[in-house]
C-alpha cells in the first residue's frame, strides 16, 4: 500500500483539513412547555380521588359485624366450599 496515494485521495475529497464552522448567535430563546389535555386533568383528578378513598367499606363492615355479633349471619356451606376450592386451585 502506498501512503502517497492517500494524499491524492484526500486532495480529491478535500478532507485533509477539517472545515471550521462559524457559530451563529441565537436571537430567540426557546423554553420547554407542557400542556395537559382536559382528559389528562380529569384522569389526574380521578386518580387522586381513588388514592384518597379508603380501601375498606366501613358501612359493609359494620353491617356484617352486627350480623355476626347477633348470630344472624348465615353462610351456605356449598358456597363456602366452592370458594375454598377455587382459592386452593389458584395456588396450585
Amino acid at each position: 500500500m502506498r501512503i502517497d496515494a492517500y494524499n491524492q485521495v484526500a486532495a480529491i475529497y478535500k478532507s485533509s483539513k477539517p472545515a471550521r464552522t462559524t457559530a451563529t448567535k441565537k436571537t430567540a430563546s426557546f423554553q420547554d412547555q407542557l400542556q395537559i389535555s382536559q382528559a389528562g386533568r380529569d384522569f389526574q383528578i380521578a386518580k387522586q380521588a381513588v388514592a384518597n378513598a379508603s380501601d375498606i367499606r366501613e358501612d359493609k363492615v359494620a353491617e356484617l359485624k352486627t350480623k355476626v355479633d347477633s348470630g344472624n349471619y348465615q353462610v351456605d356451606a356449598g358456597d363456602f366450599a366452592s370458594k375454598l376450592l377455587e382459592k386452593y386451585n389458584e395456588l396450585y
